[in-house]
Parts: C-alpha cells; structure tokens; sequence
C-alpha cells in the first residue's frame, strides 16, 4: 500500500528522523495559512502517490503566502502526469508546504526487502536528489549495500560504516548513524516493503534532515497495524495486484476502498460464477479498459500466454473485459 509523503513525514516523526516542517493542505486558503505560519520561503508539493513531481511542475518554491496560494489553487483538482503515472495522470487533492533548508549537499538512502536473502537491505549512495536507477545504471559502484539481521536488526557500527560511505561531514557522522538505524526500526516495525528518502540532505549547519520520504506498506501485514491501514487514499487504488475475497456471506469483495487507476488485467481460473463475478467487481472500479483471460481448471498455465495476454492490455488492444 502506498502512502502520501505527508503521512510518511508524520511516521518519521513518530520515529524520531528528523524533516522539515511541513503541514497539509487541502485547499488554497489553508496553503496560505500554512505558508503565513511557516514564515518566509516554502516548497508546495504536490501529494501523490508517483515520483517525478518536480519535473512537471508538482514542487514549487514559492516567496510567499499569496504565491502559495496560487500554486495550490493550480494544483489541488488538477491531475499530474508524469512518467509514472501514465498519460490521464493521477489525482492531485492535497498539497503539502514545507520550509526550505539551506543544503550543502544530496544523498540518497533507502531500505527494501532483498528477496534472495530473505533481509531487509539499507541501500545509500552520495548521488541523491536524482533517479536511483540512473545511478545503478551509470554509476553502480556509487550504491552501497548493508543488510540487516532479521533477528538483530541493524547494529549501530553497520549504520555507522554507512554514514561513513556516505561521506557526511564528521560533526555528522553521530547524526547519521542514529538517522540510520531510527529509519531500520521505521521499516520493521511497520511492517514496510520500501522506505526511500530522496534526498537526505546535509545542511549548512551540518544537520542531517530527510526531505524527501516514501514509505510503501505491505499490504499483508496490515492486519497488525490497524492505524497504517487507515492511511490508504480513498481516491485511488494503485496496487498492482488487487485482492479479491469472499466474505461471511460468500459474496466477493475487492480488497481495499476508491477507484482502480492501474488495474489493466484480470486473470481468472475456470468460467464460473465466481471467476464472472471477479471481472464484474473490477470492472464496476477500474478507470480505464482491462482484459480478462481464463484459465481452465488443469490447464497447463505458461506464463508467456500472461506476458502477451497483459501487453495486449496495457496497449488498449482489447475490450473492456475481454473474456
């Protein structure tokens, strides 16, 4: 499940990682008050749930409360396209404004779930503030990589060599390391399968700041975090695979709440009532066509029959539930 940089913010302070003050706004009147409440010059940021918002105009630095009026006004309704969110954009109905930092200089830090060895992994680089897969791919030797214990977590003198890689200034190298190792906790104890700050920044004054955060939540484990679950933006549904249930009188459900935006297949086993039903339920909450393809109970299932059943879906080649 994905959640808002905002909402991201407010779990980070909860745990201790220092950002920028921020609120949000849900209008251009309360982007005013909040800019007049910050004092002198803020970034209005747009919230949703895709990376790239500077490049299309989704972060703006403004001078003053009237301009963040403005900018807001231009935002909140609109929908942002990026190259993420694919050509209809996605929904933009709040915006966040935050003070500005005086920055010395852009890191990159993250923690994700590496599959082979069943840990989470802390990966940092000193090339922040841009795409971390245009660094793997110019410059991978500038990716370091330190996987924490599933029982122990990450020791503090494993954060410590990280913040040392990262080359931070050595009156910051104590703040880091705790930054580090408060972001571990972040990630295990609410059950993340991403935690990103893009960039970690190094101010004038030498004080470490995450001011950028993304925090992605696995979805199977919100049962055990009854407050995160309660974060998912009614307005749009963007997972990838979308859980369908039935429940205690047997009717299906589709996991979670609000429109479908990227859903473009529906696979289904066998013709049935059920597997109709699954195609129905999609389609009554997808924004956009989908194909659905059966699959009959002891066939064979080869997964290049999915690969071109799904490309012929996401090129619009077929109609709205094709079964």
């Amino acid at each position: 499940m994905n959640i808002h940089e905002y909402q991201a913010k407010e779990i980070l302070d909860r745990f201790g990682v220092p950002t920028p003050h921020a609120e949000v706004a849900s209008t251009p009147a309360e982007a005013k008050e909040i800019a007049s409440r910050i004092g002198g010059r803020v970034v209005v940021k747009a919230q949703v749930h895709a990376g790239g918002r500077g490049k299309v105009g989704g972060v703006k630095l403004v001078d003053s409360p009237e301009q963040a009026e403005e900018v807001a006004a231009g935002l909140i309704g609109s929908r942002l396209v990026t190259k993420q969110t694919g050509a209809n954009g996605v929904p933009v109905e709040k915006v966040m404004i935050a003070e500005t930092l005086d920055i010395k200089d852009e890191l990159y830090l993250s923690i994700v779930i590496d599959g082979d060895i069943g840990a989470p992994v802390v990966m940092a680089s000193t090339e922040g503030g841009m795409e971390i897969e245009e660094v793997a791919e110019a410059t991978p030797e500038k990716i370091f990589r330190v996987a924490g214990d599933p029982l122990i977590g990450l020791t503090t003198y494993h954060a410590r060599d990280i913040a040392l890689a990262l080359e931070v200034p050595a009156k910051s190298v104590r703040a880091t390391t705790k930054l580090i190792t408060d972001l571990y906790n972040v990630f295990v104890e609410n059950d993340c399968s991403l935690v990103e700050i893009n960039p970690l920044v190094i101010t004038e004054d030498d004080q470490v700041v995450a001011l950028d955060a993304k925090i992605n939540l696995e979805d199977d484990a919100l049962f055990r975090h009854p407050e995160l679950a309660g974060l998912a933006d009614p307005e749009i549904n963007d997972a990838i695979c979308i859980v369908i249930t039935a429940g205690p009188d047997l009717e299906l459900q589709v996991a979670g709440k609000g429109r479908i935006e990227k859903v473009c297949f529906c696979l289904e086993f066998g013709l049935n009532l059920a597997g109709s039903q699954c195609v129905d339920l999609v389609r009554g909450r997808v924004r956009r066509q989908f194909s659905a393809l059966v699959i009959n109970r002891g066939e064979t299932l080869q997964f290049g029959v999915i690969l071109a059943a799904v490309r012929r879906a996401g090129a619009g080649s077929t109609g709205n539930g094709r079964r």
